[in-house]
């Protein structure tokens, strides 16, 4: 399986470049934050839709503990 990390980062990072290009001068805030949410729900929809449902195989295959996944679907309202 090739790794596909070089081309995930390339992404974000041209999506934020373009963030910052609308922004037009104004101060950018809480980037963080704003990310990781953007990032966080469609890769946990990929990855659930990838283990057809399976919460168990989609905490290892994330490297989660199942009731990290848990929460973390619940705060995207995935559950």
């Amino acid at each position: 399986m090739p790794n596909r990390v070089p081309d995930i980062a390339n992404c974000i990072e041209q999506n934020l470049n373009q963030y910052f290009r609308t922004l037009d001068g104004e101060c950018a805030q809480n980037v963080y934050a704003m990310v990781l949410r953007q990032v966080e729900k469609p890769m946990l929809e990929t990855i659930m839709n990838h283990c057809g449902g399976n919460q168990s195989k989609a905490a290892d295959v994330l490297g989660l503990n199942r009731n990290t996944l848990r929460k973390k679907l619940k705060d995207h309202g995935l559950l």
